[in-house]
């Protein structure tokens, strides 16, 4: 092991699992209530009735409970559509659905929404494992609405793409700069890369 590596935490007991959960309930909780700033570590531990202390052995910070509170949530999404698959007759159109019911997801709570969003602008290093993680829960969800398990880099490439367009639409709604009608003609145009970095067998 380099000096740099980390030894991979212990999976958690499942009380453990039950505290982490009720942790990040109570902070979504909170910030739907009231958004970024309503989210104070104090207040989390007592919503979620666990002494502060045990919160940050969780979580170190409020960047890092935000984080993975959009972890959850997002993992939540991808468990709805493995339930109820998305509409479309092609690779582009179900992408494009897929991301958009997150969004309307995420459209109900706009106050987490923001509060969420906040937290990845201001992650640093510190906080890049948690950052990752919601980069490759946001895969899978587009992965599986393409319908691919072995996709070619072109494709990869696209699905950054797509994943990046999605999350500066969610900024600039959020900060009002972008009407929900906005943001479905920016989704539609960039899943149109599906298309064109399909394998030429395919098309």
């Amino acid at each position: 092991m380099t000096a740099e590596a980390k030894p991979a935490s212990p999976p958690l007991t499942e009380r453990q699992e039950a505290r982490r959960r009720r942790i990040l309930h109570a902070s979504a909780q909170l910030a739907g209530r009231g958004g970024f700033e309503a989210v104070q570590m104090r207040e989390v531990a007592e919503e979620a009735g666990v002494a502060l202390g045990t919160l940050y052995r969780y979580f170190p910070s409020k960047i890092h409970l935000l984080v993975a509170t959009m972890q959850d949530q997002l993992q939540h999404m991808h468990t709805t559509l493995h339930k109820h698959p998305p509409a479309g007759q092609d690779p582009a159109q179900r992408v494009a659905d897929t991301l958009m019911r997150a969004f309307r997801a995420l459209q109900r709570e706009p106050h987490l929404a923001d509060a969420m969003v906040r937290a990845l602008t201001f992650a640093d290093r510190s906080v890049s494992p948690e950052v990752d993680t919601v980069s490759r829960i946001t895969t899978a969800l587009i992965l599986d609405a393409m319908g691919l398990e072995h996709p070619t880099p072109e494709q990869l490439s696209a699905v950054r793409v797509i994943e990046h367009t999605w999350h500066s639409a969610l900024i600039t709604w959020l900060s009002g700069r972008a009407s929900i009608a906005q943001v479905k003609i920016d989704i539609d145009t960039v899943c149109r890369l599906i298309d064109v970095t399909k394998p030429t067998e395919a098309r």
